[in-house]
């Protein structure tokens, strides 16, 4: 990540219909809509306080569609962290995140590097085609986090977030999640001090 640089971008990628605006304004504004709206490309900012400095949580919600690779390649080109999103009822919506992956490793390379999160989204779903090992072993193949959520009722949502930014190794960076002990706080206040918070 550019020392100078005050964002931290994160990426969201996904096929069309898997909740991937959901899951951003679930996050950024607490809210969720029932009907399906096609994004081409949304920004949201959050600021969070960082290593005793602000800087801003930027999170690029992109296209379901595969007709902009321009714009793709220039996300991932930009982006420091990346969610990978499908719906746990659509197995098809695994496999097309296949070709964002390779996309995301020949431009960035070494992806150890790179804070990486497959997700499971839709877990509130009945009908269930990936089931949760299958996720988990494909990010095992991927090197990459997994988790699964649900935008509408809200669950792991905000800790999503926080485990993406644990991941990043070149900084400390970190959620603050209020009211919840994720795991990756291990329940100590003391491992919060000079981490990111978001206010």
């Amino acid at each position: 990540m550019p020392e100078q640089s005050n964002d931290y971008r994160v990426v969201v990628f996904g096929a069309g219909g898997v909740g991937k605006s959901s899951l951003v304004l679930r996050f950024v504004r607490g809210t969720f809509r029932e009907s399906y709206i096609p994004t081409v490309e949304d920004t949201y900012r959050q600021v969070i306080s960082c290593d005793k400095s602000i800087c801003t949580l930027q999170i690029t919600d992109t296209t379901g569609s595969h007709q902009f690779p321009a714009m793709q390649r220039l996300s991932i080109s930009r982006g420091h962290a990346f969610v990978l999103v499908y719906s746990i009822a659509s197995r098809q919506s695994l496999e097309e995140l296949r070709p964002i992956y390779e996309v995301i490793c020949s431009l960035k390379g070494d992806t150890e590097a790179v804070p990486i999160m497959l997700v499971g989204n839709k877990c509130d779903e009945t009908t269930r085609e990936v089931q949760t090992a299958e996720g988990e072993a494909q990010a095992k193949a991927w090197r990459c986090a997994f988790m699964e959520t649900s935008a509408k009722m809200d669950y792991n949502v905000r800790e999503l977030f926080q485990e993406l930014l644990n991941l990043e190794k070149r900084r400390n960076v970190s959620l603050h999640v209020e009211g919840k002990k994720s795991r990756a706080e291990g329940g100590k206040k003391e491992r919060m001090k000079g981490k990111c918070v978001v206010m």
